[in-house]
């Protein structure tokens, strides 16, 4: 079959790899029904995250199951089913109390930019429909894998609610679907911060007040202006670089709650700046399992389409043309057709 491999910075290529087997009576094999490559992707293909050999890529992904292992009892062949990038059994204390994401046995998803995957633990990782979705609902269940669920969780650990001012640093996909997700949770104002239009046009569409196009200090300035000096409720740090981080705390309110999910790059704090800021911080890698029930049922129902952030859609045998419009923000996000 096809998949894709990363040899090093700005070499990605789509070849035949062999296909996944049920290595643990724990697994699972899916037939994809849509990859997509994600922003934190772009981290090793710009050599910023070494790579000593070439990695299967992958991690955001839905499909059919086409095999089970021997002790999988919740899903079965034939099921559409969606997981999260991070593996999890859903049973062990971290998990039950909802931090999926530091499960006791985590694994972390690999090989999903294929025709076929093997998924680890999928008793609890997989979450099945309940009949197979349209065709048009595949890139928003497929969003519902990582993006939306890492976005959601930003606005939660930053305890947006009804009524919250809330700030979204940072206007990638994680960000966009940052501003879905403290709509649906009630924001009444919603500060994207962006330079780039067609971002900024998908943020206002997703739920978006406000634009915010400058950064640093100047961003900073301007979101004070926007209100009333007091800052924001509520702020979503979606890049993961020290001056995005900055600006997020830079914008929080006293008493606001920062929700971070950008993979931190070159992240430093300043323990004293921190401590007068008084603001709370929660994040890390998104628990998307937690939310996963949830979010796939508002795309079901067709309450929300978060699918609209894929905006460039390619073959599988051209992913490295998706990830080269990605390093140059030609794209949004990549969706590959397998």
């Amino acid at each position: 079959m096809l998949g894709t491999l990363l040899y090093g910075p700005r070499d990605v290529r789509c070849e035949e790899v062999a296909e996944p087997k049920i290595l643990k009576p724990t697994d699972a094999i899916i037939r994809l029904s849509a990859a997509c490559v994600c922003g934190s992707d772009l981290w090793p293909y710009r050599g910023l995250n070494e790579v000593t050999s070439p990695m299967a890529m992958g991690h955001e992904y839905c499909g059919i199951v086409e095999e089970v292992g021997s002790a999988v009892t919740s899903v079965r062949p034939g099921q559409f089913v969606v997981g999260s990038f991070c593996l999890s059994d859903n049973t062990c204390p971290h998990c039950r109390f909802g931090f999926q994401s530091s499960c006791q046995q985590r694994e972390f998803m690999t090989g999903a930019q294929a025709r076929f995957a093997r998924v680890p633990l999928a008793d609890g990782t997989l979450v099945a429909t309940r009949e197979i979705p349209a065709d048009d609902l595949i890139p928003s269940l497929l969003a519902t894998s990582d993006v939306l669920g890492t976005g959601w969780y930003a606005a939660d650990a930053a305890r947006v609610q009804s009524g919250s001012t809330v700030v979204v640093v940072g206007d990638g996909a994680v960000g966009l679907m940052g501003v879905l997700a403290a709509k649906q949770l009630g924001a009444e104002r919603i500060i994207a911060m962006s330079r780039h239009k067609t971002r900024q046009d998908l943020a206002l569409e997703f739920g978006a007040t406000d634009i915010v196009a400058e950064r640093g200090d100047a961003g900073v300035k301007i979101i004070n202006a926007l209100t009333n000096n007091v800052g924001a409720d509520a702020v979503l740090e979606c890049v993961g670089m020290n001056e995005s981080m900055q600006q997020a705390i830079h914008c929080a309110r006293p008493g606001g709650m920062i929700g971070y999910v950008g993979v931190p790059h070159g992240v430093q704090l300043d323990g004293q700046a921190l401590f007068f800021s008084q603001t709370g911080m929660l994040g890390g890698p998104a628990p998307v399992r937690r939310f996963l029930p949830y979010l796939m049922d508002l795309v079901m129902e067709r309450r929300i389409n978060p699918g609209k952030v894929f905006d460039l859609t390619l073959p599988l045998a051209d992913v490295a043309e998706g990830y080269r419009a990605m390093d140059e923000r030609r794209a949004i996000k990549t969706l590959l057709r397998v």
